[in-house]
């Protein structure tokens, strides 16, 4: 998808602090933080939300939060706690559609949400 930012990501055609890839995923540096550590997972085959998904992504859903706990554990957020999100939709905040998930942590975050 040409328009899609995170596509150009995927393919080194945009720039993204990357934390971590494979065949599945990428993991980058949001670009507007909310918090000290905020990291985007986006997968690398292109769904658009979590309404677009299919039967055969339940096991890539699945490695998503995989990684999330790994890269908590990495950036030392796992023992405070970290906030995991998937915006589904413009009303839910989602901007880029191309389904990713948001870690937030380093800091409280607000509660409650919305």
């Amino acid at each position: 998808m040409a328009d899609c930012v995170f596509c150009r990501i995927i393919a080194g055609q945009a720039p993204a602090t990357v934390y971590y890839r494979d065949d599945q995923v990428i993991a980058f540096q949001d670009i507007r933080p909310v918090a000290p550590v905020h990291i985007l997972i986006v997968p690398i085959k292109h769904i658009e939300s979590i309404n677009a998904m299919s039967e055969e992504d339940k096991p890539l859903i699945g490695h998503l939060f995989w990684v999330a706990r790994q890269l908590a554990v990495q950036h030392g957020i796992a023992e405070s706690g970290y906030r995991s999100i998937i915006n589904t939709g413009r009303d839910a905040g989602q901007a880029v559609f191309h389904l990713h998930l948001h870690i937030i942590g380093g800091q409280r975050v607000r509660y409650p949400m919305g």
